[in-house]
């Protein structure tokens, strides 16, 4: 069985969701006469690792918040010690917020390079597209895909986290 571990992130200066899951594609030998043939199961098996958020006060200095950021991501990445790490790119919505997540992303980036640690991008139509076969899915059929690819009850909380679910299961899916 060939297993990775995968760490999802979904920058934000507010809150910084992050997700955590083990992949699994399963081999199988299968004989058919005298002949052993190997192959790959289509079945792949995911599993929830993790999940949560950081949060940072929206009273406290930019330059404080962001620096929560780091010391948490540090935190998280020298406890969960991923195999891969997968981020949502910046998507322009408003110029304001923009600027914030950026300045996320840039310490997230950070963490990454200081801890030798690959990642892949994924921008959110991407991620829409890979988990529900369309680009401009709304937050509802993300959230239910991910419940279902999980195979969980319910839709992990808060929505950041869940978000950052579903950039971990579609770096898994893109590999």
């Amino acid at each position: 069985m060939t297993s990775l571990t995968i760490l999802g992130l979904d920058p934000g200066l507010a809150t910084l969701g992050f997700g955590y899951i083990q992949a699994s594609k399963n081999k199988e030998s299968i004989v058919t006469g005298s002949k052993k043939l190997t192959n790959y199961q289509n079945s792949k098996e995911l599993i929830l690792l993790d999940f949560g958020v950081i949060e940072t006060p929206a009273k406290q200095s930019v330059a404080k918040r962001l620096a929560t950021i780091y010391e948490d991501l540090q935190n998280i990445i020298s406890e969960l010690k991923p195999d891969l790490v997968a981020i949502e790119k910046l998507f322009f919505y408003r110029m304001g917020n923009t600027i914030t997540i950026a300045q996320a992303r840039g310490v997230v980036l950070l963490v990454l390079g200081q801890n030798n640690l690959s990642y892949v991008e994924f921008s959110p139509p991407q991620i829409k597209q890979t988990l529900t076969g369309y680009g401009k899915a709304d937050k509802q059929e993300v959230q239910a895909a991910i419940t279902q690819e999980l195979n969980l009850s319910e839709i992990p909380q808060p929505d950041d986290a869940a978000d950052a679910l579903a950039v971990a299961v579609t770096a898994w899916y893109q590999r």
